[in-house]
């Protein structure tokens, strides 16, 4: 995944849809710098795995007891 830092100023003029199409598109992370000096990070997310089908039942009537 490559880094790529701008400053918000390069950004003007651009949809926020289009920016973030471009970061998932060339899979980098994209830090834009704050002109008061703070920054913010724009980053893909990875695949999140699949959850682990567990072994074992549900009774029947599992909903009609007193709690």
């Amino acid at each position: 995944m490559t880094a790529r830092t701008i400053q918000l100023d390069e950004l003007k003029g651009r949809r926020v849809e289009d920016v973030l199409r471009e970061v998932a598109s060339n899979q980098e992370t994209l830090t834009v710098r704050l002109p008061e000096g703070p920054a913010i990070t724009i980053q893909p997310a990875g695949d999140l795995e699949p959850l682990p089908v567990l072994e074992g039942r549900v009774p029947e009537g599992w909903k009609d007891g007193i709690y």
